[in-house]
């Protein structure tokens, strides 16, 4: 037996805004029926898990335990870095190397990270 993941659950304030960032990241539409001031958001975007948002009254306080990492599908890295900080996410970090490795760290606009790593193309390029 094992299991797969399902979901993404990411706890916030604005279920309706950060869901609308990260349509935005994935390239999908919010669900129909998901409204402002929701307590719960759904993303369903393509080939990845189902992303829920849920709404906490707490805000966050320290580094995420568990985090999302991004592999740009249609552009390089830091194209991809240049559109999410365009979108709302802020730089937390930058962990790329003068050899093109690396990926940066992003937090998306209530401050939970993720990271941009290279894209396939970018890894095959240096493989």
């Amino acid at each position: 037996m094992s299991s797969k993941v399902r979901s993404v659950t990411i706890d916030c304030h604005d279920t309706y805004a950060l869901a609308g960032f990260w349509a935005e990241v994935y390239g999908c539409s919010r669900q129909p029926d998901d409204f402002p001031g929701d307590p719960e958001a759904m993303l369903l975007p393509p080939g990845s898990p189902m992303v829920i948002f849920v709404q906490v009254p707490e805000g966050k306080t320290v580094k995420n335990r568990v985090h999302l990492c991004l592999e740009p599908a249609d552009r390089n890295r830091d194209a991809e870095v240049a559109r999410l900080l365009a979108l709302g996410a802020s730089q937390v970090d930058d962990r790329r190397q003068p050899d093109g490795t690396g990926w940066v760290v992003l937090a998306d606009p209530e401050g939970n990270e993720f990271c941009v790593l290279r894209s396939t193309a970018e890894r095959a390029a240096t493989a």
